[in-house]
């Protein structure tokens, strides 16, 4: 117990010694504990949320553009000429309708082309049904042909073309160019409207020619009758079929349900772009470069009559987009010759069996590839083209120096030269060339005189002219066959250009001018 007192006492006094200790003077300053240092944190992430795209976005995002819908719903809300009705409408829906895989086929082809047509027609104000015209022209076949040789999606006769712009010569035929035709179809409605002042006239016009149009409205009109296009009489059955046709395809279009028809979507954006250059090349090693099929690059550029992409100063190639910017760079990197094809002079005593032996071609392709028919023959000097083993510089050189000329065709006759005929008629006429009637006549130049002899070759039902004021320029016959077009295997194959003032984007490939485009 004693024990214990004297562990506890020594404890009592220490502490009762602590809580007596006395406060420090007054002006001695009591130091301050120094502060912590503040360390700022970052913001917490935002918290990941597993989106299903097919669900709907799960957090605030900006919306995308809006859908550019579909070209047929732009072309149904263009409508703007006045419908029709009758037995000849019904006969054109009935017709289509009992025809869905043509109708299928005819889509399909349209694809390429509509949306330039589209926005070419709403540029100048036009209706937009017109847009629907090559349906009921050439069911969208770039490369067809008639029987009295018009040719192209927009039917083209040979001197109608000219009229407007478009150049045939050995090496291509612009009025099968997709951009070039429709732009000279759309300058030659315009002015057919300029003059009929209604839409119905202007399209009968352009089937059958201002001049039928003109003189059946003035016979209407000698004796009071309407002049609208269901009041004239006497027009070809062709003509008055062509109007209720388009009638038949816009219904159609505003509503293939009603008549039993699925017609497929055509997106309402730009198919093509334009890729401009200076350069030549074959058919094939151009669409190698754009690395599309053969097929595909003539479906949209048909107009070369050869395996070579020649005979102009500057090339229009109507490429996809992406296809045209993989082009343009693979042609401005390249640096080894694109033409495999040379030129072949006829010597006296060679033949075409011959030529094709030595070339190692048969002799069909020989005949496809220079357009020459199965029974003619080819005169001494004659230029042929023919390949070679690889591409060389002097294959280019050959084709810039050479003339190339069509071998005469069909039936040899004389031709009397009547008043007013002129060397540019005479050759409308008979679907021949100018250069082809000097060369035949061997004339120096392009005058004739009344009553000379001309030598004509040709197989075409002579084409009446515009001479007199009345006769047409575009009459044709409607049979739109394909036109065979050599390629280098011999075998067949939007929107952008134009005059309009919206155009596709332009691609310019190696040495070409810039062509910029605008919207």
């Amino acid at each position: 117990m004693r024990y214990r007192r004297t562990l506890i006492l020594p404890v009592v006094l220490a502490l009762a010694a602590c809580a007596t200790q006395p406060a420090p003077p007054a002006d001695v300053p009591v130091a301050k504990p120094a502060p912590l240092p503040t360390i700022e944190f970052p913001p917490a992430p935002a918290k990941i949320v597993l989106v299903n795209p097919f669900q709907g976005a799960a957090a605030d995002l900006e919306p995308l553009p809006p859908s550019p819908g579909d070209l047929w719903d732009r072309i149904v809300r263009g409508y703007a000429m006045p419908d029709m009705q009758g037995p000849l409408v019904d006969k054109w829906e009935h017709w289509y309708a009992e025809r869905p895989d043509y109708v299928a086929r005819m889509v399909d082809r349209s694809r390429r082309y509509l949306y330039h047509i589209v926005t070419e027609v709403e540029a100048r104000g036009m209706p937009l049904e017109i847009a629907l015209l090559p349906i009921v022209e050439s069911a969208f076949n770039p490369t067809a042909m008639s029987v009295s040789r018009a040719a192209g999606i927009w039917q083209f006769m040979p001197a109608t073309g000219r009229t407007f712009g478009l150049k045939q010569n050995w090496w291509f035929d612009s009025r099968r160019d997709v951009v070039a035709a429709t732009a000279s179809a759309l300058d030659y409605l315009q002015k057919l409207n300029a003059e009929f002042n209604d839409w119905q006239l202007s399209l009968a016009a352009y089937n059958c020619g201002e001049g039928n149009i003109r003189r059946a409205v003035a016979r209407n009109r000698a004796k009071g009758l309407p002049t609208d296009f269901d009041s004239l009489r006497g027009l070809p059955d062709e003509t008055r079929n062509y109007v209720p046709k388009l009638q038949a395809v816009k219904n159609i279009i505003a509503d293939p349900h009603k008549y039993g028809l699925a017609i497929s979507d055509v997106p309402n954006a730009p198919y093509f772009t334009i890729v401009r250059t200076t350069v030549r090349m074959d058919v094939k090693r151009a669409a190698e470069l754009a690395e599309l099929p053969i097929e595909e690059f003539l479906a949209l550029n048909p107009q070369h009559n050869r395996p070579v992409i020649s005979g102009a100063d500057e090339y229009a190639i109507l490429l996809p987009i992406d296809n045209a910017e993989v082009f343009a760079a693979k042609l401005n990197l390249i640096d080894q010759p694109l033409v495999s094809w040379q030129a072949h002079r006829m010597k006296q005593g060679e033949n075409l069996q011959q030529i094709s032996l030595r070339y190692g071609m048969s002799i069909e392709t020989l005949r496809s590839v220079n357009g020459i028919g199965p029974r003619q023959t080819v005169p001494t000097g004659y230029a042929l083209l023919v390949p070679m083993q690889r591409p060389s510089a002097e294959a280019a050189e050959s084709l810039e120096d050479a003339v190339f000329t069509t071998v005469a065709a069909g039936r040899t006759f004389s031709y009397t030269v009547h008043r007013g005929d002129t060397l540019t008629s005479i050759a409308a006429r008979y679907g021949v060339t100018t250069l082809d009637l000097r060369r035949w006549n061997r004339l120096a130049h392009d005058d004739v005189r009344l009553g000379q002899k001309l030598r004509v070759t040709s197989d075409a039902v002579p084409i009446r002219t515009a001479r007199g004021g009345g006769r047409s320029v575009h009459a044709k016959a409607r049979s739109t066959r394909p036109h065979r077009q050599a390629t280098a295997a011999v075998r067949n194959a939007s929107g952008g250009g134009g005059r309009g003032r919206n155009r596709a984007p332009s691609v310019t490939a190696s040495a070409a001018k810039t062509t910029t485009a605008t919207r």
